[in-house]
């Protein structure tokens, strides 16, 4: 399996090495976050492969990770999440069982639990206590070797999405997109363009030669291939719904309207009954087989 990846070097003391890699399928950016000067590192939002046609999974993203920690002698520290992810299942209790590494996310997931349990009927599916090692909130700080890590709570895509800065590195997942695409969307349970709006001023308050690392690109007309890379320089000066300034009743006049064209991902309803397990499947039943519980008409 070919997979396209990137890798962004350290600029000196207290910055990472990022390596991005992406699965086409989802659109969906992944990452290894390394120091350097330990070779300790973390995954970010890793991909558990999946086929909705065939509701079967899969694992040649999160091995390919694997290899590649392996590969560069490098030691995992954690699993990170920076949502339960709409888009694709989250890789997080496979590569816990491979390698014993915490997984972690933000601490709203319980609230998005709450919500969800109620969209499948099923009221004590969720357990987030149970299911994460770690739930962080707004402002916690831990390291990854030598390097500082801060959690800013960054919602709008959902209401729990949070932001790791590592160092000069800023895992924004579902907030920025590249700049030729602008931002993501905010129509998902809990969700909110206004709420959006007040996460990128956040993010766009750190400093200007920050990178920023983006949970999904599609392309765009003119780029060659996807890309997950840009700076909070960039971001402000060019990004397709914000750049020059925009104010925020524009912004979510604008983000609304494009919200309404769109259809729902097609792996949502299998992920979130996924992801909010800590990326494990529903209990077997009594023939030892799980099942996946699609809601119908209430979206």
């Amino acid at each position: 399996m070919t997979i396209p990846y990137s890798k962004s070097a350290t600029r000196g003391h207290g910055s990472p090495d990022v390596v991005g890699f992406y699965d086409e399928a989802s659109g969906s950016c992944q990452y290894i976050c390394i120091d350097p000067a330990t070779k300790k590192c973390v995954l970010i939002d890793v991909v558990l492969d999946f086929n909705p046609a065939r509701a079967r999974t899969s694992t040649e993203s999160a091995d390919w990770a694997l290899d590649w920690i392996e590969r560069e002698g490098l030691t995992l520290e954690w699993i990170l999440d920076t949502h339960p992810h709409a888009d694709h299942l989250m890789a997080a209790a496979y590569l816990k069982q491979k390698t014993s590494a915490p997984n972690a996310i933000g601490e709203k997931v319980r609230e998005i639990a709450g919500l969800w349990c109620d969209f499948y009927n099923t009221p004590d599916a969720f357990d987030p206590e149970a299911d994460f090692d770690r739930i962080f909130a707004d402002g916690d700080t831990f390291r990854i070797g030598d390097l500082d890590v801060r959690v800013m709570l960054s919602p709008g895509h959902t209401l729990g999405s949070i932001t790791y800065v590592i160092g000069d590195a800023i895992f924004a997942h579902d907030t920025f997109m590249q700049p030729d695409s602008g931002t993501a969307r905010t129509d998902f349970p809990g969700g909110s363009a206004a709420m959006l709006y007040d996460s990128l001023m956040a993010i766009l308050a750190l400093p200007d030669d920050y990178r920023i690392f983006i949970g999904h690109d599609y392309g765009a007309e003119g780029r060659d291939g996807p890309a997950w890379e840009s700076t909070v320089a960039e971001q402000k000066a060019s990004n397709k719904h914000l750049g020059g300034g925009v104010e925020k009743e524009e912004y979510v006049k604008v983000r609304e309207k494009r919200d309404a064209t769109l259809n729902l991902p097609d792996r949502m309803l299998h992920a979130l009954q996924f992801n909010l397990r800590g990326g494990r499947l529903p209990k077997p039943e009594a023939d030892g087989n799980s099942y996946f519980k699609i809601p119908a008409n209430r979206f």
